[in-house]
């Protein structure tokens, strides 16, 4: 049996080393580029290069494999395809104002032997548009349950929608995803179901549309909503502490939607009723004694009814008094006065008069 042949060892050799230190194991005469998304309406770059171009030029073509550019040369009238950079080793282009029939395989070619081509993926994102909500027709009443929907069109893929009320996430129905009639982007829908309160009323629900296309922005529709409900009411004296001689005013503060529209003042034990009005105020010009007791107010809406209560103390200790027990004599002031109210007369009251007094009315 002979030697080993070298035949192949050299033929590897041959394969694996050029001239010029060329390693033919790499083919730097293969084009490269990478895939791009663009939002529709935007602009897109498209960039080829090569190492290694052989004398030859690299060219542009779309989808429909029509050529766009060869080298520097402009092959398809179209002004939204623009020239970026033209070298032997790179070609960029882009393409303004991208459209969704703009989106596939684009392939960049250089004619060596053999022709080497690279291919870019263009996906154009279809932007969501503006929801919209329905369902609202009127006001509604506390503890009603009502049902919003919301619908957006045109985005590419599908969007997803959300709700809240406020700053409250509301928990709605999961997207539904309809193809649009171009067969290329998509509309979606969602419905939310609540039950409303009295503080919901004047509430915004908003319905948000998250998109990769939008990039962060808020795009969202809200829908405000009017509640109805019954009145609450409270009484407030001015001034706080009044006093015998002093005028008097109660304000009945109503409370509701609608707001009451008519009240109703009644004293325990008083027949008929004091005052049927829509002012909310009962007045006192000048306070006594016989004005004791306990005031009630009704509030009326066409939603109900409310009643409120206040009970009113009028106390002739009005000025401070000096009090004599046995050698002493003490300053006693009642609750109700300070060093702000008008001046009036220290009076001098013996002990004996003591027991008359109200224990809540000194301090």
């Amino acid at each position: 049996m002979g030697a080993p042949s070298a035949l192949p060892l050299l033929l590897l050799f041959a394969c694996c080393w050029a001239p010029g230190g060329a390693n033919l194991s790499q083919d730097d005469s293969q084009p490269w580029t990478s895939d791009e998304t663009v939002v529709a309406g935007g602009t897109v770059v498209l960039k080829c290069q090569v190492k290694e171009h052989e004398d030859s030029s690299l060219q542009w073509s779309n989808p429909a494999q029509q050529t766009l550019y060869f080298g520097e040369k402009r092959a398809l009238r179209d002004n939204r395809i623009q020239l970026v950079r033209s070298t032997p080793h790179e070609l960029s282009i882009s393409i303004s104002n991208v459209a969704l029939a703009d989106e596939g395989e684009y392939t960049c070619s250089i004619f060596t032997m053999p022709v080497r081509t690279a291919k870019s993926l263009v996906t154009v994102l279809g932007i969501p548009q503006k929801p919209i909500i329905t369902g609202y027709k009127s006001s509604l009443r506390e503890k009603d349950t009502t049902t919003l929907n919301c619908q957006s069109s045109g985005s590419k893929p599908a969007a997803q929608l959300t709700w809240r009320k406020g700053d409250q996430e509301l928990h709605g129905e999961p997207t539904r995803v309809q193809e649009d009639p171009n067969g290329k982007t998509f509309t979606v829908s969602s419905s939310v179901t609540f039950q409303v309160t009295q503080e919901d009323d004047g509430a915004d629900i908003v319905c948000s549309v998250n998109h990769e296309s939008l990039k962060g922005a808020d795009r969202s529709t809200s829908q405000r909503i009017e509640v109805l409900y019954k009145p609450t009411a409270k009484i407030r004296p001015d001034p706080p502490h009044p006093r015998e001689g002093q005028k008097l005013l109660l304000h009945c503060e109503g409370r509701g939607n609608p707001v009451p529209q008519q009240y109703l003042w009644e004293k325990e034990g008083s027949v008929p009723p004091l005052k049927m009005t829509q002012d909310s105020a009962l007045i006192f010009p000048f306070l006594n004694k016989s004005d004791s007791g306990t005031y009630g107010c009704t509030a009326t809406s066409n939603m109900g009814s409310y009643k409120a209560y206040y009970t009113l103390n009028v106390n002739d200790l009005s000025c401070p008094a000096l009090l004599t027990i046995g050698n002493e004599r003490k300053f006693l002031c009642p609750r109700a006065w300070s060093l702000a109210d008008p001046p009036c007369p220290v009076l001098e009251r013996p002990v004996l008069f003591i027991s008359a007094f109200s224990a809540d009315a000194w301090r």
